[in-house]
């Protein structure tokens, strides 16, 4: 025990996760190249870029010597705050290097960080409607820098037990993320069942969800795998989408939604409708920040072709402001179906466990019946199989009498049958 509080305390201090991204990027050294200097998978070290797990031991002093900021940037900071205190948000948009032509999926030429950040309150919100009820709804305070959290938080004086902190979570998102479903499927069961199965997700794994850095963005991050699974095309009531909006414009933004590739929609509706910055976009979606540009860009231009004011925008964060605004006013334009109560999702997400658990036992019941039966059956001991029959060569003949034919049998008969005396026994008459 003290050689293992030692070694932690001896561990080198790493910086927060999304710090670890910003650094990566900042000595453009991809994922697989860090793994590859760590001796670690790719997916690994994604995990510690996200803040699922963190490096330990001999991997953690590689990683954090690897990803150590240069010696001009730690002058200009101190040392406590460059390993742990992460990166301040720019409040202006900073602009990316120049991307090649060739390059589909390269950093477009400005692609500001914090654009929707500094877009305005929509205008159901500035008339009275609530923030939770908001059509496109953030899952973090950007103003204020804080989060969602869902695990054992204080109201007032008393900790909210589990069941309070999923309710609380439910109620506050669940709304918001049946919006945003409906914007990324167009189809408004899909939406509504999307969001209800995350949830049951997230209470099923209620634990390891309550200690993660961002609840929300949890299970908004498994609504949207569940919302683009395409095994939907094959369930007739999900196999078209629903009927678009009557109003031109919103018809129009519906049916460049719905053109658009699941994972361009996906990257659009988190930048521009829900707000996250780019760092947080490429994460959420699984891509490299460079990769999550492009398909911003392109996904604004397929858009800009059906919107002609958008097009109009001087600066990509007017466009990201007024795709804030029309991606809000499309989704609480169309009525989408209220989700179930936070108690009967939990219900359904225990009722859903105890059925693959009883069909889990009632399978392992039946291999242990079906491996008695086997065991009962069979034979006791080896039987050597028979072997076919096979012609036999280079056998000599079978000497002494031979079988008697037909011919035979009948003088034998004869013979037997009449004695005869003198020589006319020697001559038998046949007939």
């Amino acid at each position: 025990m003290t050689r293992s509080t030692t070694d932690e305390a001896a561990a080198p201090q790493l910086p927060s996760p999304k710090e670890r991204r910003r650094l990566r990027e900042a000595k453009s050294l991809s994922e697989e190249q860090v793994a590859a200097a760590v001796g670690v998978t790719r997916a690994t070290v994604r995990s510690w870029e996200t803040g699922r797990t963190s490096p330990r031991g001999r991997k953690r002093a590689l990683y954090a010597k690897l990803i150590a900021p240069e010696p001009e940037a730690i002058a200009t900071t101190t040392p406590a705050a460059a390993m742990t205190a992460p990166a301040p948000t720019p409040k202006a948009p900073t602009p990316a290097p120049k991307a090649p032509e060739t390059a589909p999926e390269a950093v477009p030429e400005a692609v500001p960080q914090t654009a929707s950040k500094a877009a305005p309150e929509s205008a159901a919100e500035t008339a009275g409607e609530s923030a939770g009820e908001s059509a496109v709804d953030r899952n973090t305070d950007t103003d204020t820098g804080t989060e969602v959290r869902a695990g054992a938080e204080a109201v007032g004086e008393r900790s909210l037990s589990p069941a309070e902190a999923f309710d609380e979570l439910y109620t506050r998102t669940a709304p918001g993320l049946v919006r945003q479903a409906y914007l990324l499927t167009g189809r408004r069961a899909l939406a509504r069942e999307s969001v209800e199965r995350a949830f049951q997700l997230a209470w099923h794994r209620w634990p390891e969800v309550a200690v993660d850095r961002d609840p929300a963005g949890w299970v908004r991050a498994a609504a949207y795998e569940y919302a683009m699974s395409p095994w939907h095309r094959l369930r007739r009531a999900h196999r078209h989408p629903d009927a678009p909006p009557t109003e031109p414009g919103k018809r129009a933004l519906f049916d460049a939604l719905l053109d658009l590739p699941p994972a361009y929609r996906r990257t659009l509706l988190l930048y521009d409708g829900v707000g996250l910055d780019l760092p947080e976009t490429a994460a959420e979606t699984e891509a490299s920040t460079p990769a999550a540009a492009g398909r911003l860009m392109t996904a604004r231009a397929a858009v800009a072709e059906q919107l002609p004011e958008l097009a109009s925008a001087a600066t990509p964060a007017e466009q990201s402001a007024l795709l804030h605004d029309r991606l809000g006013g499309l989704a609480r334009a169309e009525h989408v179906p209220v989700p179930r109560p936070a108690r009967a999702v939990r219900t359904g997400s225990e009722d859903r466990a105890r059925l693959w658990t009883r069909a889990a036992v009632a399978g392992v019941a039946l291999l242990i019946a079906v491996t008695g039966l086997t065991l009962h059956t069979a034979p006791t001991h080896y039987e050597p199989p028979i072997s076919p029959a096979e012609r036999v060569g280079g056998v000599p003949p079978r000497g002494g009498p031979q079988k008697l034919t037909a011919q035979d049998l009948k003088l034998q008969k004869t013979l037997r049958e009449q004695l005869a005396h003198g020589p006319e026994r020697l001559v038998p008459q046949l007939r």
